[in-house]
C-alpha cells in the first residue's frame, strides 16, 4: 500500500528489538520535549534506534545505476519531518487566506504537496551547499532556515522580510544559508545555479549546487545550454525539475514530447524520484551530491504534486479534476505517508500528532501578528540595493540623495 513503506528492522536479536521497543516507547511519551530541538535538520543522535525504511516505489536511473531503496533514519528525524512539512503546509495554506484578504499583492505560487522535496533535500547538505529555485520559494526557504515571520514579511512587503519587503513571494533569498533565490523568469535559476557550481569547483569547496525548475521549465533552451557546459566541465551541480504535472495550466504531455525528465540530459545521467516520499527525496538528494562530487552534473526528476492552482490566480481545476487532486492526497500525500510510519512503529500516537499540528498552526498564527506590525519600506528603498556600495556610483535625482552612507 502506497502510504505505508516497509520497515526494517536489524537482524541482530530478539533482545535488540525489544531494546528498540522500549526506547520508541520512551521517545513517544517524551516527545513534545523533543520538539524544539527539531528544528534543525540534524543527523541521529547519539543512542536513537536506527530504523531502515524501504521508499514507496523503486528509483529509476537513465546511464546510472539507482541507489539502495532501502532508508536509514530515525525516530528524531521522522518526528522532525513530520513537524517541519507540517509547518510548510499551514504556512502556505495561511498564505491563500491572506491573499484572499488582499494583504499579499502581486504573483503569489504555492508549495503545498511538494513539500518532501525540500525536507529530504534540506536533511542530506550543508548550508555551505547551495540551492536556487524558480518563484515557488516559500518552503524552501524555510527549509534553509528562514523564519515564518520573515516569510510571511515578505509576502505581505514589510520591512522584516527576507528581501526587506521588496521583492515579495517570488524573491526570497538567504545568501548565508546557501539560498541564492527564487527567481521569476521561467528557468532562467539554471544558468545561475550552474554558475554557482562553478565557483565551487573553482574554489575547491567539496560543495554542490541543486538548481530547481519545474515541468514548465524543462523546455527552455538556457538549460540545456547551461547543462552542457556543466557537463563539459564536471561541475558539481544537481538539476533537480519538480515535476508537478502541470505547468501553469498545460498538463506535461501537452507540452513536452518526452516528459521523461530524467532522460532529458543525454550523455548526462538522470534518477526518476518519487518526490511524494521523503525518505526516497533524501535517498536520492544525497546519492545525486555524492556523484556530481566526482564525476559532474546529474539529473533528479521529482514525481510530485502542487494541490493549488499554478499562482493564486489559477483555481487549479479547469484543467484537470477535483476527483484527480483528491486521489493524490489520500494516495501520495507526503506527510500523511510520514504520519502512519510514525503511527505504525510506535513512535507517537495519532492524538500526539494532532497535537503538534496544533502547535503549528499556532506557530503560524503569531508569526503572522508579529509580521503585520513590521512596517512597510519607505519610500527612499526605491533606490537602495541596485547598485554594490564601494564602487564609486551614486545613485540621485533633483533634491533627493539615495545612496545612504
Amino acid at each position: 500500500f502506497p502510504l505505508c513503506p516497509r520497515i526494517s528492522l536489524p537482524s541482530s536479536s530478539m533482545a535488540a528489538a525489544a531494546a528498540r521497543r522500549v526506547s520508541c516507547s520512551l521517545l513517544r511519551r517524551d516527545h513534545r520535549h523533543l520538539l524544539p530541538l527539531l528544528r534543525p535538520f540534524a543527523s541521529s543522535a547519539g543512542g536513537q534506534p536506527q530504523l531502515t525504511v524501504e521508499t514507496s516505489v523503486p528509483f529509476t536511473g537513465h546511464k546510472i545505476d539507482p541507489p539502495s531503496r532501502s532508508v536509514d533514519t530515525n525516530p528524531s528525524q521522522l518526528l522532525s519531518f513530520f513537524r517541519e512539512m507540517s509547518l510548510m503546509r499551514r504556512m502556505e495554506i495561511a498564505a491563500d487566506s491572506l491573499y484572499k484578504s488582499k494583504l499579499i499583492r502581486g504573483f503569489c505560487h504555492l508549495y503545498d504537496g511538494q513539500e518532501a522535496v525540500a525536507i529530504g533535500l534540506e536533511a542530506v547538505i550543508t548550508k555551505k551547499d547551495a540551492i536556487i529555485t524558480a518563484y515557488r520559494d516559500h518552503c524552501i526557504y524555510l527549509a534553509r532556515g528562514g523564519s515564518l515571520v520573515e516569510s510571511f514579511s515578505e509576502l505581505m512587503g514589510r520591512r522584516a522580510g527576507c528581501s526587506k519587503g521588496k521583492g515579495g513571494s517570488m524573491h526570497f533569498y538567504k545568501k548565508e544559508s546557501g539560498f541564492f533565490g527564487g527567481h521569476g523568469i521561467v528557468g532562467a535559476q539554471v544558468p545561475l545555479g550552474c554558475g554557482l557550481a562553478f565557483a565551487q569547483r573553482y574554489l575547491k569547496e567539496g560543495t554542490v549546487t541543486f538548481a530547481l525548475y519545474g515541468d514548465g521549465a524543462a523546455n527552455q533552451g538556457q538549460l540545456f545550454e547551461a547543462l552542457n557546459i556543466s557537463a563539459l566541465w564536471d561541475l558539481p551541480v544537481i538539476l533537480v525539475c519538480e515535476n508537478n504535472h502541470y505547468g501553469m495550466g498545460t498538463a506535461e504531455w501537452r507540452a513536452a514530447k518526452s516528459p521523461a525528465y530524467y532522460k532529458r540530459g543525454d550523455y548526462v545521467p538522470g534518477l526518476k524520484v518519487d518526490g511524494m516520499d521523503v525518505l526516497a527525496v533524501k535517498q536520492a538528494c544525497k546519492f545525486a551530491k555524492e556523484y556530481a562530487l566526482q564525476n559532474g552534473p546529474i539529473i533528479l526528476e521529482m514525481d510530485t504534486y502542487r494541490y493549488h492552482g499554478h499562482s493564486m490566480s489559477d483555481p487549479g481545476s479547469t484543467y484537470r479534476t477535483r476527483d484527480e487532486i483528491t486521489g493524490v492526497r489520500q494516495e501520495r500525500d507526503p506527510i500523511e505517508r510520514v504520519r502512519k510510519l510514525i503511527v505504525s512503529y510506535e513512535l507517537a500516537t495519532a492524538s500526539e500528532l494532532k497535537d503538534i499540528e496544533k502547535e503549528v498552526r499556532k506557530e503560524v498564527d503569531e508569526a503572522i501578528a508579529q509580521a503585520k506590525e513590521s512596517p512597510m519600506p519607505g519610500p527612499s528603498e526605491l533606490f537602495t540595493n541596485v547598485y554594490v556600495k564601494g564602487f564609486g556610483v551614486e545613485v540621485s535625482k533633483p533634491g533627493r540623495i539615495s545612496d545612504p552612507k
